[in-house]
């Protein structure tokens, strides 16, 4: 029987190792549902909500496993509504293949119905590689090389089928004249080269860091894999160790030398190493924060797998190309001083105490009263409670903050959130993608109200739709109820000096555990402080997806771990300039900053 193209480019994503498609019907991709629908033992095709959704649980899929993720959506308007989780990948180096449809070929160039000029759309967000199927010939060519520069690259990439070359029979190309072949897809991950850099540039590096009192490790989703090399690296030089967001489950953050998260939303420990460490070493991250690194002039090693990466963030000394785990062992290994020489067990003890305070810090913090909930507690008391082998997602908001500072991930536990691009209405279809990778591990999903209404929602239906499939039912979704949108809000008091704008801010009311409840989910409504804890224990023990509606006060304040003046000022006169919720964010300001200098207190 003769084989469509459909089919083979199906057959052959399953040779990749790819066992779903999320996506969403449309005309000029029927060759490919029509071919989902009839052939067994392929990719499953995960119907999402609207395409936008189906690229997040790409994302979400691929962020959390080793291999591809795959989005499917008809061209025209479904290749468009695509983009923004594309891009989320593209700028958090995620592996993800977008499969478009295209008009039939005997219409493209005639202004066709939803026909698209699909290579002028896409060719900065899969500038890594975006072909066209033309004829059956090209298929495996350019399914295999989108496949193999996506993990290579880790970078989404594109491959446009035109709606009749999906149903045409499919023949492979020949030895001849314009035919290009290809080899046989490896199923699962490309395991990556162990890059590692010259030895010369390994001895320089080393002599920077032997000189150094103050050893501070910046570390990002690079340095993945390599936590073992890093411990031994902070142990070698008394270093203390700061987590960028998208590095957060890198490291055990009850190591008591790991200050956590960095930057606006990160921890006073992590601003404090920085400020006075007199050495940096830069493990596989690409924070842009540079006012949250160290004051220039500072001696400075990077270590990062893309050369185009190198020297982006800060004036370093030396660089080093590899991968984190071999380069972090060599350097390790030419270290002729001792964690326990010079000033070295001063710094790691005051990087130690730094931490150990800033914990009582955050618990006081959290207690601070609110109305009717503090959104830190939610957070702080699901720490503790988060089972060994969670996946945690956040979306971009005021959620993010309480994420990197309050939730200490352990081995074992993973996370991640839209680091670069922090876009919102990721964190749902991230857990799903998560679940398919990991059916049988908990998810939990925490989400800010805004980015609830703009995408969650919906994306419930998709949850609840496939949980059937999944060895682990936990799967939770936690919603910080507010009615604002929160981190905007304070973004203009403090960056603006401008009052919230309720016109712009405030969001409709709803029960977003009605809404569970109304698609079939369990739901609890958490509007008392004493009610967290057990909400939190029978959500991860549940048989099911759980939504909890948690009615959190938006006058607390995410306040940074330094405030600068500006910033101050700036709030001040938002405030004074007719805040509606003036008095609510006084309180619960000067309350929680207080906890800096009283937390024994509380």
């Amino acid at each position: 029987m003769s084989q469509s193209v459909a089919n083979h480019l199906l057959r052959r994503l399953s040779d990749w190792g790819v066992t779903e498609i999320y996506g969403y019907p449309g005309d000029s991709v029927n060759g490919l549902v029509a071919e989902l629908g009839r052939m067994e033992g392929g990719p499953r095709f995960v119907q999402s909500r609207h395409e936008e959704m189906a690229a997040f649980e790409a994302v979400g899929r691929a962020k959390f496993d080793d291999g591809v993720g795959v989005c499917m959506a008809t061209g025209g308007p479904g290749a468009v509504h695509l983009l923004n989780g594309l891009y989320d990948a593209k700028l958090d180096h995620v592996p993800v293949v977008a499969v478009l449809g295209q008009a039939t070929r005997s219409a493209v160039g005639g202004s066709y119905m939803q026909e698209i000029d699909l290579h002028s759309l896409y060719k900065d967000v899969a500038g890594a590689y975006i072909a066209t199927v033309s004829v059956p010939e090209q298929l495996p060519n350019v399914l295999d090389r989108a496949v193999r520069t996506a993990l290579a690259e880790r970078a989404p990439t594109a491959v446009i089928v035109p709606a009749d070359v999906q149903e045409a029979d499919y023949s492979p190309p020949t030895h001849d004249f314009l035919n290009v072949p290809s080899s046989k897809p490896s199923a699962g991950p490309v395991a990556p080269s162990k890059v590692l850099p010259p030895e010369s540039e390994i001895d320089r590096a080393a002599a920077v860091v032997d000189r150094g009192d103050k050893i501070a490790v910046l570390i990002g989703q690079g340095a993945r894999g390599a936590e073992g090399e890093v411990q031994a690296f902070a142990d070698a030089t008394g270093a203390g160790v700061a987590k960028a967001l998208l590095g957060k489950d890198v490291l055990d953050d009850t190591l008591p030398y790991v200050t956590g998260s960095i930057g606006l939303l990160g921890t006073r420990p992590s601003w404090e190493l920085m400020r006075d460490c007199d050495t940096l070493v830069i493990v596989g991250s690409n924070m842009p924060y540079t006012q949250f690194l160290p004051p220039f002039g500072r001696k400075a090693v990077q270590i990062d797998l893309a050369p185009g990466r190198i020297g982006l963030r800060y004036p370093t000394e030396v660089n080093l190309v590899g991968d984190a785990a071999t380069t972090l062992r060599a350097l390790t290994d030419r270290l002729t001083r001792d964690g326990g020489s010079g000033g070295r067990p001063h710094w790691r003890s005051t990087v130690e105490t730094n931490v150990e305070r800033w914990h009582k810090v955050q618990e006081a913090q959290a207690e601070v009263a609110a109305e009717p909930i503090n959104p830190m507690k939610v957070f702080r008391e699901l720490s503790p409670l988060l089972p060994h082998n969670a996946i945690v997602t956040a979306d971009s908001g005021s959620a993010t903050n309480w994420y990197a500072r309050f939730l200490q991930f352990r081995p074992g536990m993973r996370g991640s959130l839209s680091g670069t691009l922090a876009t919102m209405g990721c964190a749902v279809p991230y857990a799903i993608g998560a679940k398919f990778a990991h059916p049988d591990r908990p998810v939990i999903a925490l989400v800010g109200d805004g980015a609830m209404q703009m995408n969650g929602l919906m994306e419930l239906l998709t949850a609840q739709r496939y949980s059937e499939l999944w060895e682990d039912p936990r799967f939770v979704v936690c919603v910080l109820h507010n009615n604002d949108l929160n981190q905007v809000t304070w973004e203009l008091r403090s960056m603006a000096g401008s009052p919230k704008t309720t016109f712009s801010q405030d969001l409709p009311d709803l029960s977003y555990a009605g809404f569970a409840e109304s698609v079939g989910m369990k739901a609890i409504t958490v509007d008392e402080p004493d009610k967290i804890v057990p909400a939190w224990h029978s959500a991860l023990s549940d048989e099911g997806p759980v939504v909890l509606d948690v009615h959190c006060d938006g006058d607390v304040p995410p306040i940074p771990p330094q405030v600068e003046f500006d910033q101050a000022v700036d709030t001040a006169k938002s405030l004074l300039s007719g805040d509606p919720d003036t008095r609510g964010v006084a309180a619960r300001g000067i309350a929680t900053k207080l906890q800096e200098y009283l937390p024994q207190r509380g």
